[in-house]
């Protein structure tokens, strides 16, 4: 099979981080989370004190950021400055300042070279919400998928249940809020790639998800 690239979109709680895994696992391919890497930049926006809005301040934290994910025993890690932040970048909090800065046009640009570059070997998934739009328009197989807001917010509510002190109407809230705006964003939206495929997980289990994704690949591969 020749090294492909393979991007995986979709919203919040759709399946991408478990499918994208296993299927970078059965392929012996490497995985990126590109989510957090908008996590790592929200959590040090954060962690300075700077607003989300304060492009400037943006443009100095990108200079100054060096964020990387990198496989260990514990599984794939983020680190910023070498320092393990994969623990500290799931709150609600964060997930919603990420939301708001991946609009930057700054930070988009500091992220588009580091995915970039992530990608020049080939033999990578990579997961997030405009990897076949905007970051690989040529990527070799694109993926979207997708699942009913209920069926997304019941399991980001049972994945963070024992973490997050949030209801599951809160969860369902923030999803949808968080929806609206990667959607309706002037910059690299959320959206099928024109080219992609389409799969809904709601009534999926995520072998029955990977074994199609598998197929699509030896298609074209």
């Amino acid at each position: 099979m020749k090294p492909l690239v393979i991007t995986i979109d979709g919203p919040a709680g759709a399946g991408k981080t478990t499918v994208s895994r296993i299927l970078a696992d059965r392929l012996g391919y490497k995985y990126v989370d590109t989510g957090a890497l908008y996590r790592g930049v929200a959590f040090e926006l954060q962690a300075r004190g700077l607003s989300p809005e304060d492009d400037k301040g943006l443009e100095n934290l990108c200079a100054d950021l060096d964020i990387k994910l990198v496989r260990n025993d514990k599984g794939v890690c983020l680190l910023s400055a070498d320092r393990d932040i994969t623990g500290q970048v799931r709150t609600p909090e964060i997930t919603m300042l990420a939301s708001a800065v991946s609009a930057r046009p700054v930070v988009r640009a500091y992220l588009l070279t580091l995915q970039r570059k992530m990608g020049r070997e080939k033999k990578v998934v990579f997961e997030g919400r405009d990897m076949g739009t905007v970051v690989f328009p040529n990527a070799d197989v694109k993926f979207f998928l997708d699942a009913s807001l209920k069926k997304r917010a019941f399991r980001r509510y049972l994945e963070f249940a024992s973490k997050v002190s949030q209801t599951l109407e809160e969860v369902e809230n923030d999803m949808k809020r968080r929806d609206e705006n990667d959607a309706s964003r002037a910059i690299a939206p959320l959206k099928p790639a024109k080219d992609a495929i389409i799969m809904d997980s709601t009534e999926m289990t995520v072998e029955n998800v990977v074994e199609r994704m598998l197929s699509c690949v030896e298609n074209v591969s």
